[in-house]
């Protein structure tokens, strides 16, 4: 069962210059989805992975929106969807009304701190009916950066509930029913219980105590064993290619790979551009932004621990080269005209605005670097190519402050 890439239909009403920017960002992102496990693994990857039973996903961090990359015969067949359903969406598909807030906040608190977590999650099929599983998350990492490649989530149905009812407060009495539709008639205020602030989530829901489902012991080992049969079919295609993988991180000559949350934040930022560590070696590219990827016509892997000059080509100026390097030396921004190369070896004057961003302590944490090609720079745009820049270079320094704590590269 191989990635199949899923159509997105979409309705416009303005230039053909926006049709035509919206049509190169659908075949990019159907090739990012469907190269996520071929750009790292054998061909026959998703062979091996059919060939495992469990029901488990494979998802991409890396990708804008945390997308789902694989899922496996098993999970569709418990679930009621189709591959192409499924593939390129949030896992949060399987989720409901009755889907405990708790759990989803604590499986995101794993996805940040890029660890393992096991819990019970209630999850939906496609007709709707509800489903109790015990859901295990477990991050797949690159031996030779360190850094998250994708996250494996397994699905094992609990047979038998063995239910947990927890309590919930309202003016510091004790409900007898934790239901979230008697927590709502009791406190008066339809989503916002009485004694419950604290624990209201970023979608301004409540975080409603709700009944739980334990696993069994033989379904909690099942689910282990799942984890370790697919670890060792990517690990054993990985090795194949030479990108090797595994379920425990290291540091190589002591890069210190971003952290998964900040890869999804700066994923929401749809400008082209990169983020370079200077705390390393040759100050190489520690983030590609998709938009980027698709301007220079690059992969992910062809350009992270690398640095930028490999844009540079025979016509390069020189002296804007020189000027970049003077103004980092300073500390200070900078805005060059240069002429850069593409992957197929075609130039484009790259409008290119580069920029300290500091984390939270105000240390210097990495350089952003901002491109827009002019040839297209007025393409379906109403801002100025500067406008842009400095937006997007503001929403960078605000994704890296924001999560500045636990970020390697954020050291002085």
């Amino acid at each position: 069962m191989g990635v199949k890439t899923h159509k997105i239909v979409t309705v416009f009403q303005g230039t053909e210059g926006t049709e035509v920017i919206m049509e190169q960002m659908i075949r990019s992102w159907d090739t990012q989805i469907s190269r996520s496990l071929t750009d790292r693994y054998s061909n026959w990857v998703f062979d091996a992975l059919d060939d495992i039973d469990d029901n488990f996903l494979i998802t991409d961090p890396t990708i804008s929106g945390h997308p789902i990359v694989f899922a496996s015969r098993g999970s569709m067949k418990m679930s009621g969807y189709s591959v192409e359903e499924v593939v390129g969406k949030n896992s949060r598909i399987f989720q409901g009304p009755g889907t405990s807030r708790r759990a989803v906040l604590e499986i995101g608190e794993a996805i940040r701190e890029e660890a393992g977590v096991e819990v019970s999650l209630l999850n939906y099929r496609k007709d709707g009916t509800p489903i109790w599983i015990l859901f295990r998350l477990c991050p797949v990492f690159s031996k030779e950066d360190g850094r998250v490649t994708h996250f494996i989530g397994v699905q094992v149905p609990i047979g038998r509930c063995s239910r947990r009812s927890s309590s919930c407060f309202g003016d510091g009495i004790l409900l007898r029913s934790c239901r979230r539709e008697v927590c709502l008639d009791l406190s008066g205020e339809v989503g916002r219980p009485s004694g419950l602030d604290s624990f209201v989530d970023s979608d301004n829901r409540g975080l409603e105590a709700e009944e739980s489902c334990e696993a069994s012991e033989l379904e909690k080992q099942k689910a282990a064993a799942a984890v370790c049969n697919i670890l060792s079919a990517l690990t054993h295609c990985s090795e194949l290619t030479g990108k090797v993988v595994c379920g425990k991180r290291c540091h190589p000559l002591g890069t210190v790979p971003l952290s998964s949350a900040l890869n999804i934040s700066l994923g929401r930022i749809k400008q082209s551009f990169v983020l370079t560590d200077p705390h390393l070696p040759d100050m190489p590219i520690v983030y590609a932004s998709d938009a980027f990827l698709n301007l220079t016509g690059y992969s992910r892997q062809d350009v992270l621990w690398h640095n930028c000059r490999f844009l540079c080509g025979p016509d390069t100026d020189v002296e804007a080269s020189s000027q970049m390097r003077e103004c980092i030396q300073h500390q200070q921004p900078c805005t060059v005209r240069i002429l850069n190369y593409k992957k197929d070896g075609t130039s484009f004057w790259n409008l290119l605005h580069i920029s300290p961003v500091r984390n939270a302590s105000g240390k210097i944490a990495f350089y952003v670097g901002v491109q827009i090609e002019e040839s297209s720079e007025d393409e379906g745009q109403c801002l100025s190519p500067e406008l842009r820049q400095l937006g997007t270079v503001g929403a960078v320094k605000v994704a890296v402050r924001s999560l500045s704590v636990g970020v390697g590269s954020s050291k002085s």
